[in-house]
Formats: C-alpha cells, sequence, structure tokens
C-alpha cells in the first residue's frame, strides 16, 4: 500500500477533527430541534431536513479528508478499487453449485446432529429413570 501521505500540523488536524465533530453534532442536534412543533418555528418538511443533514455531512467529510487521517484512508479507498478490479469472480454456474453444495452440507449436518441429540436424550432419559 502507498504510504506517501503529505503531513501536517497535528495541531491543526486536530482542530479539524474536534470542529467536523462539533458541526456533525449541530446538525443532529437542529435535525430532531426542527422536528418538533415549536412555538415560532413550523414543521419543517422532512426533506429538506434530511437534505440539509446529508450535505452537512458531505460537506465534514470533505473537512476530515484534508487531516493526515482522511488522506491515509481515501488512499486506503482508492486502492481497495484498485484491488476488487483484480479480483476474479466466480460464474454464475459455479456460484450456484457451490451455494447448492453448502445447502446439502449444512442439511446433512444438521440430520446428524439432531440423531446425536435424540439419542443423547433418549441416554440421559434412561439414566435418570424418567423414560
Amino acid at each position: 500500500m502507498n504510504t506517501n501521505v503529505e503531513t501536517e500540523s497535528p495541531v491543526l488536524d486536530i482542530i479539524k477533527k474536534i470542529f467536523s465533530a462539533l458541526i456533525v453534532v449541530a446538525a443532529v442536534s437542529a435535525f430532531y430541534y426542527f422536528s418538533v412543533d415549536h412555538d415560532s418555528v413550523k414543521e419543517i418538511r422532512l426533506l429538506f431536513r434530511v437534505l440539509a443533514l446529508v450535505s452537512v455531512i458531505v460537506a465534514v467529510l470533505g473537512l476530515m479528508s484534508t487531516t493526515n487521517t482522511g488522506k491515509f484512508v481515501l488512499s486506503f479507498v482508492l486502492e481497495s478499487k484498485q484491488e476488487v478490479r483484480k479480483v476474479i469472480w466466480p460464474t454464475r454456474d459455479e456460484t450456484m453449485r457451490t451455494t447448492l453444495l453448502v445447502f446439502a452440507m449444512v442439511f446433512i449436518v444438521g440430520l446428524i446432529l439432531w440423531v446425536l441429540d435424540m439419542f443423547l436424550f433418549w441416554g440421559v432419559r434412561s439414566l435418570t429413570g424418567q423414560g
């Protein structure tokens, strides 16, 4: 993985993270505050509240992407996308066969465990004199 991330002032990073957290808390609080009918504030439609909350979260994610941690996460996501492109995915036929095999094995193991449980139940009942 490529770890060439520009270093920035750790104090500035901490300030950005705290500021981002405060903005998210304020946005969520405003979302719920405006859902209740107050004296001077009418209920704001859910659509507008959701759009406002999503836009604030997108802005906060943009702010967080300028920190060292955000740059690291962003580079990790981009490199992960490249790795997913390299994966050789199974065909539909292979997927169906594997799925059916898993179902069959689960059924067989369940049947074996059921028989074992019935045998142990019979043994315990015989030993305790209940059966």
